[in-house]
């Protein structure tokens, strides 16, 4: 069986006490893999390493260039090692391969790449005096930033969490969920082989509550926390930075909403609305999970959306031709599966989908559920899709923001003047426009109310990852 180990201080080790849990396939519903679980003792020499590779290593003081080389060659390399990464997610989590050899892992890569060039080429405020002063800013690196990772996409969002404090010079310890940690261990290796300095990138396995994340968050040692994953673990982890006035990014949880008005073009509307819900077997934060449709449209969208549904190849995640796997874990099936008993009793019609075999659901599509119904109001994180009618702009406006999510939301419609007045009265973090899914890197994420604190992304990352500087000097 594969054993999965922690990464500290530019090693590959065992907990101190020993201890191993194991990942389970979500296909197979057998363990594939032994991982170190990590203590508070495992935690807090990960925390050692990084504050000395922070305070007297040279990769703060390394310079962008330096620092952007070896982010590339760790991108050359993630690149090279594909399919290892492919497989990695996959069998953690039953994300389909073909998912992860076309689009993760080459995003993944890219998100270093972007990063170590944007860090490098970004510019610096300089502020004109009047009274004999020149005054500019610097972007000092903040120092011990722990990010922490959710397992809906392992590697792809591990690397958003990281590659931009690395760029901007700070040391890392990241935290895999417990659920995915083989694909974060591969990486920190090959950031080694790289030429990244040791305890730069430290990679601690375990759990959360009680466990090494949450020693992770309480250390006054560290910098910066950066979290993705549910709202609930994210006011907890808000909670033990707080003693120590340490800053936070969270992106939470989301519930968002899909507009589709009666002159949308249908044959876009639909594939993009499909991928929207039903993509990662709908294991998505931006999921269009509440699907609106003007009701002179109603019925002739449903009919294609039902039948593309239906479609969709359902199987084994290591078959490049399945497009929906397993859900993540047995935990989270019986979460999602407890859904349909929640539709049963408070109304709603299923016209597809449902349970399937092993930790499977079908893509399943919901009509006409109560607007005040569980299914509606909370984050399913599975492939079921509510869809209710709406009769105009204010109504549609008015259903989407019902809700104390406020990650993204999607608009599909031919009228431009529309789409400029619903994006700007939506109050969502992302709104996508006749597309879904759709990333500038240079462009902030995050999402409002319950969705999160904050914004990454281009100089929205450079803000959270550095301590600004203002530099005033007699000149």
């Amino acid at each position: 069986m594969k054993f999965v180990p922690h990464v500290i201080d530019g090693r590959e080790v065992e907990s101190l006490d020993g201890k191993r849990f194991q990942s389970i396939n979500p296909y197979t519903r057998k363990p594939w893999a032994e991982v170190a679980m990590g203590s508070r003792m495992d935690a807090e020499r990960a925390v050692v390493a990084a504050r000395r590779a922070f305070d007297e290593g040279p990769w703060p003081k390394m310079g962008y260039n330096a620092r952007a080389k070896i982010l590339h060659r760790l991108a050359d390399l993630m690149e090279k090692h594909v399919d290892e990464l492919a497989e990695a997610d996959t069998c953690d989590m039953g994300k389909p391969i073909t998912d992860m050899k076309v689009a993760d892992v080459p995003r993944s890569a890219h998100n270093f790449r972007f990063f170590a060039d944007f860090a490098k080429l970004a510019s610096a405020e300089s502020f004109p005096s009047d009274t004999g002063h020149h005054m500019y800013t610097r972007y000092e690196p903040a120092g011990v930033v722990v990010a922490i990772a959710p397992w809906n996409f392992p590697l792809m969002l591990e690397t958003w969490k990281i590659a931009p404090p690395l760029s901007w010079g700070n040391t890392v310890i990241l935290k895999p969920a417990e659920d995915t940690p083989t694909s974060a261990s591969i990486m920190a290796k090959l950031a080694l082989e790289a030429g990244m300095p040791p305890g730069v990138l430290n990679v601690v396995q375990g759990f959360g509550p009680e466990a090494v994340g949450q020693f992770l968050t309480e250390s006054p040692e560290i910098d910066r926390i950066t979290f993705t994953g549910e709202s609930a673990t994210g006011r907890a982890i808000a909670r033990a930075a707080s003693a120590n006035l340490i800053p936070v990014s969270f992106e939470l949880g989301g519930k968002g909403a899909n507009l589709v008005f009666a002159d949308a073009d249908l044959d876009k509307a639909v594939p993009w609305s499909i991928r929207a819900i039903f993509s990662n077997a709908g294991q998505v934060c931006l999921a269009g999970s509440r699907l609106f449709v003007e009701d002179r449209i109603f019925d002739a969208f449903v009919e294609k959306f039902v039948a593309a549904a239906k479609q969709m190849v359902i199987g084994d995640p290591l078959d490049a031709k399945t497009q929906v796997g397993p859900l993540s874990s047995e935990t989270h099936f019986k979460k999602v599966s407890s859904y349909f008993d929640a539709i049963a009793k408070e109304g709603g019609e299923i016209l597809t989908g449902g349970i399937g075999d092993g930790w499977t659901v079908k893509p399943t599509v919901v009509v006409n559920p109560p607007l005040n119904s569980r299914a509606v109001r909370e984050e399913i994180f599975g492939p079921v899709v509510m869809v209710n009618r709406f009769s105009g702009e204010e109504e549609a406006v008015r259903l989407a923001n019902d809700t104390v999510y406020g990650l993204n939301a999607m608009v599909f419609t031919e009228s431009l003047r529309r789409a400029h007045r619903v994006a700007a009265a939506l109050h969502a973090g992302t709104v996508w426009v006749n597309c879904f899914f759709i990333r500038d890197l240079r462009a902030p994420f995050g999402g409002v109310g319950d969705s999160g604190i904050g914004r990454e992304g281009g100089s929205y990352s450079r803000e959270f990852c550095t301590e600004p500087k203002a530099v005033v000097m007699e000149i």
